[in-house]
């Protein structure tokens, strides 16, 4: 069928709810964006989707997560992963807690546990909860820092990392396999939950979680130094880091840790910026004014999934600096290894993985410390794809990773 073919089918369709036909009724006489609607599937790449938020085939809506949620169950039953269960996260963005919804009730009816965060969460945990929980994926709905009209659909696998090869090739045949938006399973939740393949969690992972994150401290006694006097602006921007970014922060003994007031709560329309990304000078604005006010120490902020870490620093004149990912994972990466070989020494086979994207200073840090350097294709789960190959063939010891993109 052609994409007027197709609109006309989703009008018609019993399947498709009113008020999404309410919305395609509405561009009725606007043959540009119905064609952009439905000339093509929103298409499932190497980790997942992302697309704008609406009604249509190339947009993300409830009936593209069921789809693709489908094809992702499909793989799953091939490898025999059934049992094993898909955790899912989300972020604040719009449409996510219903997306990740209909993707845990559309696992339920294929037979797959679903074990979905209570409400939002950190990309981080998500993989966390993948590992602890013993399941087979995890999906996270989140368009990272992305605008606003823009939401996705990211899949892991059992590593915790996003799907490499040949998981992500596998995954996405699955998914263009299902045509006929009338095959794919769904459930009724109540009836999911009494089936035991509804299972919301929430603290059972939070806490194991944050218990993790502060066993990574290898100076306590270095923070006990200037915890008390150290002032701290941290923003969310609006996103997932909130809580867990406060909660770690305070129980390892931070006294002075000040949120930016206006990006506090989670928004799906980030209303004080215009791109929610830690990159940009633009998401520290409020932060630095905040911070030059009360004369704070350091300036954080995380990207609305939380897994990218912006940094400003005050200098002894008052001045506040960037430091850019390549700098913040030299400085991370030389740190751990300098005090990892004084507490108690480096491993002969340990390693430190960065992308071809990210400083040639890392390949030089690992070679001071006598340790392997891996460089590999761009993208963060090409760390956790290395970190995975480390652990199973037990050749290689991980010590540190980064890519320039602030993670």
């Amino acid at each position: 069928m052609d994409y007027k073919e197709i609109y006309e089918s989703w009008l018609q369709n019993p399947y498709f709810d009113e008020k999404t036909k309410d919305e395609l009724r509405a561009i009725a006489d606007d043959e540009n964006e119905i064609k952009e609607r439905f000339y093509m599937d929103l298409q499932f790449g190497t980790a997942g989707l992302r697309g704008i938020i609406g009604a249509g085939t190339n947009r993300m809506n409830i009936y593209v997560v069921r789809k693709t949620t489908q094809g992702l169950a499909n793989y799953i039953a091939a490898v025999n992963g059934q049992k094993k269960g898909v955790a899912i996260a989300y972020d604040s963005r719009r449409m996510s807690p219903e997306f990740a919804n209909e993707a845990a009730l559309c696992l339920a009816a294929n037979g797959i546990k679903a074990y979905i965060f209570e409400s939002l969460r950190p990309t981080p945990e998500l993989s966390y909860a993948v590992r602890k929980l013993g399941c087979i994926a995890g999906i996270n709905i989140t368009a990272s820092h992305n605008p606003p009209e823009y939401n996705g659909y990211k899949v892991y696998w059992e590593d915790g990392a996003q799907i490499t090869p040949p998981h992500d090739t596998g995954i996405m045949d699955e998914v263009k396999k299902v045509t006929d938006y009338n095959d794919v399973k769904t459930m009724d939740k109540d009836a999911a939950v009494a089936a035991g393949l509804y299972v919301v969690i929430g603290a059972d992972v939070d806490d194991p979680y944050i218990e993790e994150l502060k066993s990574q401290v290898l100076h306590m006694d270095a923070i006990r130094e200037v915890a008390k006097d150290m002032k701290i602006i941290y923003t969310p921007l609006h996103g997932t880091g909130n809580i867990p970014a406060r909660r770690v922060l305070k129980e390892l003994g931070f006294e002075h840790v000040y949120v930016v007031p206006e990006q506090e709560l989670p928004d799906g329309e980030f209303p004080t910026v215009s791109y929610p990304n830690p990159e940009s000078d633009e998401a520290f604005t409020l932060g630095l004014k905040m911070a030059e006010e009360m004369k704070a120490d350091l300036v954080l902020a995380t990207d609305p999934d939380a897994d990218r870490l912006g940094v400003r620093v005050r200098d002894k004149n008052g001045e506040y600096h960037c430091l850019t990912g390549n700098m913040s994972g030299c400085l991370l990466a030389n740190y751990e290894l300098s005090q990892r070989k004084a507490l108690r020494g480096l491993p002969e086979d340990g390693m430190l993985v960065s992308t071809i994207v990210s400083s040639n200073l890392a390949a030089a840090i690992a070679k001071g410390y006598g340790i392997g350097f891996k460089e590999v294709l761009t993208g963060f789960k090409y760390i956790g794809q290395q970190i995975l190959q480390y652990e199973t063939t037990g050749v290689g010891t991980y010590l540190f990773g980064f890519e320039e993109s602030y993670g």
